[in-house]
């Protein structure tokens, strides 16, 4: 490690010493390239694009007024810069190869007598010590700390919009409603506040789009009829009020709209079969869904392993969920569970499931997934632990024993 640190100081003087001695030797004007200019005109090609990401709703107002101060800023370092550079062409050129020279190797001298080469050397500690991720209670701080600082400044919008992102990221669905509600009110009929308050408000009543949801939807899809988000939270509206035909034309206009054989095409083509109605095949004649007889339930039973419980600590959250074996892949009923509760047994239902679009009993075959999460993240990573059971009945109500025995790779 330490001959490796040395010969990287060597490159490093042989690069600075390159950057500063090429610009000595007299080019022909010809090929001479004003990098003040250059760097101007880079600048102005970058705030384009700060404007860009700002008008498509990537960057709020704030980051993009701070980046642009940051652009500003690093110009007027760059063409200062430039400065210096064009006069040391003229005058004391025998003085930088010194310096570049002379200083690192009195960096190198001192660091021999003060320093320890010996530190450079990682330690089997350092190796053994996993890179630190923030767990569940990093995030719920955070989180908690938005919140206090939205009680001293009430009239920043785009900080209620980030604090209801954060909530139903948390899926504490009535604070995100609390906080999409102040957003609201401040930022006035913005599209994706109102849909995103109307989906929140869903979900923390039960999923039911009924009332003030209903209205927040409608409202958008009267302005924009092809907001996609729009289309599907109204399918969802009208479905749920009993008007099926309408709902269908709402999701066959939205399977139109969505990119070919896409991920969320697929989606709506799942949703599409739930009622029994055709994609692509027109809005004439739509077909009323057929009642389910039987309520599916998923009886399953969960443990990990021998070889692995040396890997799990007691506090280690445990997602068990099923998902559907054709369509989207969002689970369909979800328990969350710790380490310390394995072997367990849970019953997946309708009951469980996170969103009112994607229900279990909406797909005839379902995966069965354990995951035990060492960061507590509903998104797997690796060196979690995951079992799974590749395909059963939703109607099946038998029980069904899952392993966990395989580490995410």
């Amino acid at each position: 490690m330490t001959a490796l640190f040395i010969c990287l100081i060597a490159v490093m003087l042989l690069t600075a010493l390159a950057m500063l001695l090429l610009p000595l030797i007299k080019v022909p004007k010809v090929n001479e390239i004003n990098i003040a200019e250059q760097n101007i005109a880079i600048a102005k090609s970058q705030l384009q694009e700060l404007k860009q990401q700002k008008n498509a709703g990537v960057l709020s107002d704030d980051d993009y007024q701070q980046q642009r101060q940051e652009l500003e800023l690093s110009l007027a370092d760059d063409l200062a810069v430039t400065k210096v550079v064009e006069a040391t062409q003229t005058q004391g050129r025998w003085l930088m190869p010194v310096l570049c020279l002379a200083i690192p190797a009195f960096s190198l001298l001192l660091y021999s007598r003060i320093g320890d080469f010996q530190a450079l050397e990682p330690t089997p500690e350092m190796l053994a010590q996993p890179k630190a991720t923030p767990s569940a209670e990093d995030i719920n701080r955070m989180v908690a700390k938005l919140a206090e600082r939205m009680k001293t400044d009430p009239d920043n919008a785009e900080g209620w919009y980030m604090l209801g992102k954060s909530y139903k990221y948390l899926q504490q669905f009535p604070k995100a409603a609390d906080a999409y509600a102040h957003a609201y009110q401040l930022l006035g009929e913005r599209s994706d506040v109102m849909l995103e308050y109307a989906e929140v408000l869903a979900l923390a009543n039960h999923e039911q789009f009924s009332g003030k949801p209903a209205e927040l939807v409608l409202n958008v899809l009267a302005r924009e009829p092809d907001n996609v988000s729009a289309l599907w939270f109204g399918g969802v509206v009208k479905a749920q009020a009993g008007q099926v035909p309408e709902a269908i034309k709402l999701w066959q206009k939205l399977y139109d709209l969505l990119p070919k054989d896409s991920e969320a095409q697929q989606q709506v083509k799942a949703m599409l079969a739930s009622v029994n109605a055709t994609p692509g095949a027109g809005t004439s004649e739509p077909v009323p869904p057929k009642e389910s007889k039987v309520a599916s339930e998923i009886h399953l039973s969960v443990a990990i392993a021998a070889e692995l419980k040396t890997k799990v600590s007691a506090n280690d959250t445990v997602f068990i969920y099923a998902q559907a074996v054709s369509g989207p892949k969002m689970p369909l009923a979800v328990v969350r569970k710790t380490a310390a509760e394995l072997p367990i047994q849970v019953v997946l239902s309708d009951a469980l499931a996170m969103s009112p679009m994607y229900k279990l009993s909406m797909f005839p075959d379902v995966k069965l997934i354990a995951r035990v999460s060492k960061t507590g993240n509903a998104v797997s990573a690796p060196g979690d632990l995951i079992g799974t059971i590749e395909s059963v009945s939703s109607q099946d109500s038998s029980p069904h024993s899952l392993l966990i025995n395989s580490v995410v790779k």
